[in-house]
């Protein structure tokens, strides 16, 4: 990496603590201005099935799929709403009912759900997220994992209202 791409690497991460420090006290919420609803990826919502059941856990577990649900424009965190999860495992593949479940976010609109090691299939090592609840407009999320490892992934949403 460049000099040039370092100083501005290490400007940048100055410059959000600077930020974050004269914000102390405000609720990230409160600071977000006209933030953009989340788009739908491709691929998606393959092997989708409505309404699969809120699980605590997936399978025998050992992998962490994380995120967070904020509302578009203001970023409020959005609690009780339910996200769908499904992926390709060592225990199953996406499309096996026994490889899919859902969780609901808590007060601070982040959800947390544990499964089987999520392993490559076509190549790359992913998972399928999907708001799909009514009150906003449905979203499906495909995040690939940076190694086929890694122990956890995170996804964050932010909805549009229906």
């Amino acid at each position: 990496m460049s000099t040039i791409q370092n100083a501005r690497r290490k400007f940048l991460s100055l410059a959000t603590v600077l930020v974050a420090s004269s914000t102390a006290g405000i609720p990230t919420f409160a600071q977000a201005k006209n933030l953009k609803a989340t788009r739908s990826m491709r691929g998606g919502s393959n092997n989708y099935r409505a309404g699969a059941k809120i699980v605590d856990k997936i399978g025998g577990g050992g992998f962490w799929m994380t995120g967070t649900v904020r509302r578009a424009g203001d970023g409020a965190p959005l609690a009780g709403q339910r996200i769908q999860i499904w992926a390709h495992t060592t225990e199953g593949h996406e499309r096996d009912p026994h490889s899919q479940g859902a969780t609901l976010t808590n007060e601070n609109g982040e959800f947390r759900l544990e499964m089987p090691q999520i392993v490559p299939a076509f190549g790359q090592a992913h998972a399928h997220l999907a708001y799909d609840s009514g009150e906003y407009k449905t979203v499906f999320l495909r995040p690939v994992m940076a190694s086929s490892k890694d122990k956890t992934l995170a996804a964050h949403f932010v909805l549009q209202p229906a």
